[in-house]
């Protein structure tokens, strides 16, 4: 299985002494069951369609990528868990739902840092805010497009009924994201993994 193979690699690669901080380690913690909550709080929509926010940018920023897709691999199981979802949907899930937007959060961030001054704004509303509501919207593309492909519903009832009511939550998700990584860079700078200090503090000086 893909996941399976997603979830190895985080397994090898991830940065698990970044874990071995007490505070950092309850932070995770925090921050999975913050992503449960966020997911079992759905909006439902005709023909059984729900939306739910994502938090997939904040975490990626926080932890890292591999750290982020654990992580939300286990608010989804705890989501199913508690029946909000089924078991059988939750490898497809995991990975459009948590490795697709931590892996485009990532890829954003990275680019963000190539291509613009290393200005804190352009960290917030740059790689916080506008990255997580370009990765909501792939993550609902995505979702279309496989609905689509597997004949559950057809196009129309697609775009009325979930991909046009998906860009007003995706300015909820990218103003979710945004406000908290703010906050975090102002005020808890080293729970951020991807937040360097002297890069953005220093910049203006």
């Amino acid at each position: 299985m893909a996941i399976a193979g997603v979830w190895l690699w985080c397994l090898r690669s991830a940065p698990w002494p970044r874990l071995s901080d007490a505070e950092l380690f309850n932070v995770w913690l925090g921050a999975i069951v913050t992503a449960y909550v966020l997911w079992s709080i759905q909006a439902a929509v005709q023909g059984g369609l729900n939306f739910h926010l994502l938090g997939a940018t904040a975490f990626t920023l926080m932890f890292g990528r591999q750290l982020a897709i654990l992580g939300l691999s286990a608010a989804g199981a705890l989501v199913a868990a508690n029946g909000a979802a089924g078991w059988d949907a939750y490898p497809l899930t995991v990975l459009v739902s948590a490795v697709l937007p931590c892996f485009l959060s990532h890829a954003l961030r990275r680019a963000i840092e190539r291509r613009l001054p290393a200005n804190f704004f352009v960290y917030s509303f740059g790689a916080a805010f506008f990255g997580a509501g370009v990765c909501l919207l792939a993550v609902g593309l995505l979702a279309a497009s496989l609905l689509w492909c597997a004949g559950v519903y057809q196009a129309n009832v697609l775009w009325t009924e979930y991909l046009t009511p998906l860009a007003l939550l995706a300015f909820a998700e990218a103003w979710v994201n945004g406000a908290l990584v703010t906050l975090m860079a102002v005020y808890y700078p080293r729970w951020l993994e991807s937040f360097e200090e002297r890069r953005y503090y220093s910049a203006g000086r």
